[in-house]
Formats: structure tokens, sequence, C-alpha cells
């Protein structure tokens, strides 16, 4: 039998919130809380406190840059060559600065 390795059981809830998933999301949802045989409730607050902390924490040089990870990973409108072609993208087709000549 597996353990509770979420969270302990909350006190009181406060406030109810009703949350929209698409199928991808409620599938996510759904595992970890099947994994960690806790409610999906239990993940939810989980995430949002992970996120809290993430977010609202205190911030060091560099650490924006793990929120931007998989942040353009919905948009269906990127490159899939964007890593690799950046400069081209970022500077719309001007080349870049170690190809340019001087006028």
């Amino acid at each position: 039998m597996r353990t509770n390795t979420i969270m302990s059981k909350p006190k009181k809830v406060r406030e109810p919130v009703q949350v929209y998933l698409d199928a991808r999301d409620r599938a996510m949802l759904d595992a970890m809380a099947k994994r960690e045989a806790v409610p999906r409730s239990d993940v939810m607050r989980l995430a949002l406190r992970r996120l809290g902390a993430e977010l609202l924490g205190p911030h060091r040089p560099g650490t924006a840059l793990a929120s931007l990870v998989g942040i353009l990973d919905p948009a269906s409108d990127v490159p899939s060559d964007l890593a690799e072609r950046h400069d081209e993208y970022l500077y719309a087709g001007e080349p870049p600065a170690s190809e340019r000549t001087e006028e």
C-alpha cells in the first residue's frame, strides 16, 4: 500500500474554486492523483503551492529562465527549428552580426 507522499489532508477548505481543464490536463491530473492515491484537489493544491513558491519566492539572477522553459509548447505556430535558427527568427531575415559587413 502506498503512503500519501503529496501532502497531508487540509484542515479546512476555505473557498471552493472551479477550474476548467482540457483533456490533456485532466488526464495528467487524474494520473498524478491515482499514482499518489490522493484526491485531485490535493494535487491541485500542491501544484499551486509549488508554482507560487517558484514565482513569488525570492528571485536570484538567472532564475527567470526556468519559467520560460516550455512556455511555447502549446503554441501551434512555433517553428520546430527555433532553437537552432533563433537568430534568423529574432532578426527577421537580417544576417547575424558575425556575417554583417561594415559599409
